[in-house]
C-alpha cells in the first residue's frame, strides 16, 4: 500500500534495509515484531552492503517477505548498492525481473528492471529535478532521496516533479559510503576475501574515533556511516511544505518497532517534534541524535537544537 492509497494527506512510514550483518535467527525475529505489531505500512528486505553475506541470509527471505505481506505490509526487495563480481551483478539483474517492488541502489540496474517500477534508493546520486525526470522515466515510484539533501532542494525536485513520492532517511545512522575494501577485516589483520564475517561483532556498526577520542564515524564492514544517529522530526506542515511523502527508518538492534510508533504519532500529528525527540532518546541508541543535512549544517549538529 503506497502513501498515496493511504490517504490524500498521510505521509507513509517505511522501514529500510537491514544493513548489518545480522544472523539468519536474528533476522527472522526482527521481521516477526515488525509484521505483528508495528506502524510501517512498507518495509524492504534483503542485502545491500555486502554480497558476501547473502549466502547465509538469503533463504531467510522468502518467507518474510509473506509473513510481511500476511500481516499487510507493502513488501520492497532492496537490491545491493556495490555489485563488483560476475555473482553480485547477476543477483542483481535476477532480482531486476522480480514481481515485487524492487529497490535500486545502483544505476547500472535500471536497465535490468526493463521499465517495471521500482524505488530509487539513497545511494543513487539523485540531486536535481532532471535526475528525477529521468528516474521516472525509467519506471521510479519513489525516491529516497541522499542522506545529506537539505530539505530546500527536496522541495525544490518535489515542486517540479509532483508524481514522485518522495522518501527522506529519518532515523538511523546515516550511510555516507561504500569502498571495494573491508573496514572490519583489515582491522583485524584479515583480507576482504577471508574476512571471517567478523562484521556480525557490531551489530548497530562499529564505532570510529578521531585520534582525540572524538566520536566520529561507524564503520560496518565495506561501509560507511554516521556515529550519530539521524532523527528527523518534522512537524506535518514542514513536511508537507517540503514534498515529503515518506520518512524511512533504518534498522538497529534498538525497539524498532517502539521508534515506529513515535513517527507514526508524529506523523499523525498527536506528537510534537520535540517529544518525538524526547521519545527516541529513551531507547538504547548506540550515538547522539543528529538532524543537521535536512537544515542545511553538517550532519553531526544535534537534533533539536535549531
Amino acid at each position: 500500500m503506497s502513501a498515496m492509497d493511504q490517504g490524500e494527506n498521510q505521509i507513509g512510514l517505511t522501514l529500510g534495509p537491514v544493513l548489518f550483518n545480522w544472523s539468519a535467527d536474528r533476522l527472522r525475529k526482527f521481521y516477526e515484531g515488525i509484521a505483528n505489531s508495528s506502524a510501517f505500512d512498507r518495509v524492504h528486505v534483503g542485502e545491500v552492503v555486502c554480497g558476501k553475506r547473502m549466502p547465509f541470509n538469503d533463504p531467510v527471505w522468502p518467507d518474510v517477505i509473506a509473513m510481511l505481506e500476511d500481516a499487510g505490509k507493502e513488501v520492497v526487495i532492496s537490491a545491493l548498492a556495490l555489485p563488483s563480481t560476475v555473482r553480485e551483478r547477476k543477483t542483481v539483474s535476477a532480482l531486476c525481473e522480480d514481481d515485487h517492488m524492487v529497490e535500486i541502489n545502483d544505476v547500472t540496474a535500471l536497465s535490468q528492471r526493463g521499465g517495471k517500477p521500482f524505488v530509487v534508493g539513497p545511494f543513487v546520486n539523485v540531486y536535481n529535478e532532471g535526475t528525477v525526470r529521468l528516474m521516472a522515466s525509467r519506471g521510479a515510484r519513489t525516491v529516497c532521496v541522499p542522506v545529506e539533501l537539505p530539505l530546500a532542494s527536496l522541495a525544490t525536485m518535489a515542486k517540479s516533479c509532483p508524481d514522485i513520492e518522495f522518501e527522506v532517511f529519518a532515523f538511523g545512522r546515516l550511510p555516507l559510503a561504500l569502498s571495494s575494501r573491508c573496514y572490519h577485516a583489515r582491522l583485524h589483520g584479515l583480507h576482504k576475501d577471508s574476512c571471517r564475517f567478523i562484521c556480525d561483532r557490531d551489530p548497530d556498526g562499529l564505532n570510529v574515533d578521531t585520534l582525540d577520542g572524538q566520536p566520529f564515524l561507524a564503520a560496518n564492514g565495506i561501509q560507511t556511516l554516521s556515529h550519530g544517529v539521524q532523527a528527523f522530526c518534522p512537524t506535518v506542515e514542514e513536511a508537507e511544505r517540503a514534498g515529503i511523502r515518506r520518512l524511512r527508518l533504518s534498522p538497529h538492534t534498538v525497539d524498532m518497532v517502539a521508534a515506529g510508533d513515535v513517527y507514526r504519532s508524529l506523523l499523525d500529528g498527536r506528537i510534537e517534534p520535540a517529544e518525538a525527540l524526547n521519545r527516541l532518546r529513551g531507547l538504547d541508541l548506540p550515538g547522539e541524535l543528529v538532524d543537521g543535512y535536512q537544515r542545511g549544517l553538517a550532519g553531526c549538529e544535534v537534533a533539536g537544537t535549531a
